[in-house]
C-alpha cells in the first residue's frame, strides 16, 4: 500500500476545452509520432480522474465531437463508393439486375442473349437507330445480341419418345440441326452454290428433294428454291464478313407411326453489300419453320438416315417482290427498288412470335 497521498480532486485543474480538442484533433490527424511530455502528463492526468468519476465537461464534448467527424467521413466514403458505382454501371448497364434499361433498346449492349427456350410473346425492342456499316453490319439489330451462325442452332437434348429410343430421337435432331446449317449457312449456298448436303439429307422417297432440284436448276414462279434455301446472286450482292445472326429453337415429340416429330423455327440474318464497289449495307431477314419426320424404317419404307419433310414456311424481309431466278435480291437505301410493288401488309421481321404461315402476298418491313 502507498504511503503518498492521494491527490485532492478539488486541487487538480480541469483541462480546458482548447486544449482538450487541439489534443483530440493532433492526434486523429498528425502521422504517427511519439507523444510529447505534455500529452503524456495529460493522458496520465485523465486516465487517473476516469478512474475516480471526475472527468471534466471537456471530456464529454471531445468524444461527441469525434462522433459527429466520424459520421462525416463514414458518409464522404460512401459517397466515393456511390459515384465509383455509378461510373461502372455506366459503363456496362448489364451488370444492374433485371433489365431497366430495355433489352434490346440499347443498341450498344454487346452480351448474346441466352438461347430461345420457348415462343416469344412480342418483337424485341427497337434498337437505337443506327445505319448499318462495313465496320458493323448489324448496328440498329436486334441481331446485334443474337447468336453468330451455327452457334444459333441449339438442339435439345434427346430422349425417348413414341416408342422411340434416345438414339432415334437424337438422329432426328442431328439431321435437322445439318439441313439447317446447310441450306442457311454454308458459304458455298449463299454464294448461289447447289446445296449438295442439304439435297443428300431429305427422304429420297418423298417428292421434296425432286421439287427442289429442279427448283435450283430451272427456278420459276411454281419452283422456287428459296422456299428451303438462302442463296443470293454473286454477281450483284456479297456478305459483309462472315457472320450470319442466328435465332430461334427446336422441339420434338412422338410422330404417327412410331415417327420422331421435330419442329424447327430459326430466323437469319444477312448483312450485304453490293459486288459494284459501293459500301451501302443492307440486311435480307429470312425466317423458315419446319415441320420434320424420322419415321422407323422397320415399319415404313423410308431409307435410314433420311429426315422427312412434312411442312415448310418462310417469311423473307427485305428482298425484292416476284423476282423468280433463285435468288434473294435485297433492297438498298440509296439504289431504286427492283421487282413488283409490294402486296402484302408491312410486317417486322424480328417478331418471332408472329404466325408466318397465314402470311399472304410480298409485303413490306418496318425495319431491317
Amino acid at each position: 500500500m502507498s504511503d503518498k497521498p492521494a491527490e485532492d480532486s478539488s486541487s487538480t485543474p480541469e483541462v480546458p476545452d482548447e486544449v482538450w480538442e487541439q489534443f483530440v484533433r493532433a492526434n486523429e490527424t498528425a502521422a504517427p509520432k511519439e507523444p510529447s511530455a505534455r500529452a503524456r502528463m495529460v493522458t496520465e492526468r485523465l486516465r487517473r480522474q476516469e478512474a475516480r468519476g471526475e472527468l471534466p465537461e471537456g471530456w464529454r464534448a471531445g468524444p461527441a465531437r469525434q462522433e459527429k467527424k466520424r459520421g462525416r467521413g463514414v458518409w464522404k466514403a460512401l459517397g466515393v463508393l456511390l459515384a465509383v458505382a455509378v461510373a461502372v454501371v455506366a459503363i456496362k448497364p448489364s451488370l444492374l439486375p433485371g433489365d431497366p434499361f430495355g433489352a434490346d433498346s440499347a443498341d450498344e449492349a454487346s452480351e448474346t442473349l441466352p438461347a430461345e427456350t420457348a415462343a416469344p410473346t412480342g418483337p424485341p425492342a427497337s434498337a437505337a437507330p443506327r445505319t448499318p456499316t462495313l465496320d458493323d453490319p448489324f448496328a440498329g439489330s436486334p441481331a446485334k445480341r443474337w447468336a453468330d451462325g451455327q452457334a444459333g442452332i441449339v438442339v435439345p437434348e434427346a430422349k425417348a419418345v413414341g416408342g422411340r429410343s434416345k438414339a432415334d430421337v437424337a438422329s432426328a435432331l442431328e439431321l435437322t440441326r445439318k439441313l439447317l446449317i446447310d441450306a442457311n449457312l454454308d458459304p458455298a449456298t449463299l454464294r448461289g452454290e447447289r446445296p449438295e448436303t442439304a439435297l443428300d439429307l431429305l427422304e429420297p422417297q418423298q417428292n421434296v428433294p425432286g421439287f427442289l432440284k429442279k427448283a435450283l436448276s430451272k427456278p420459276d414462279r411454281k419452283h422456287d428454291p428459296l422456299v428451303m434455301f438462302s442463296r443470293f446472286d454473286p454477281d450483284e450482292v456479297r456478305l459483309v464478313g462472315d457472320v450470319v445472326k442466328t435465332r430461334g429453337r427446336m422441339t420434338f415429340k412422338a410422330g404417327q407411326g412410331a415417327a420422331v416429330a421435330v419442329h424447327a423455327d430459326y430466323t437469319f440474318v444477312y448483312p450485304v453489300v453490293r459486288t459494284d464497289g459501293t459500301t451501302d449495307v443492307a440486311r435480307t431477314i429470312v425466317r423458315r419453320v419446319l415441320d420434320l419426320e424420322l419415321s422407323d424404317p422397320a415399319k415404313y419404307r423410308v431409307t435410314p438416315g433420311k429426315i422427312g419433310v412434312v411442312k415448310y414456311d418462310q417469311d423473307i424481309g427485305n428482298s425484292a417482290c416476284d423476282v423468280y431466278d433463285g435468288f434473294l435480291h435485297p433492297h438498298f437505301p440509296s439504289a431504286e427498288p427492283t421487282g413488283a410493288t409490294p402486296t402484302g401488309p408491312t410486317t417486322d421481321p424480328y417478331d418471332r412470335s408472329r404466325d408466318i404461315s397465314d402470311d399472304k402476298g410480298c409485303g413490306t418491313v418496318s425495319r431491317t
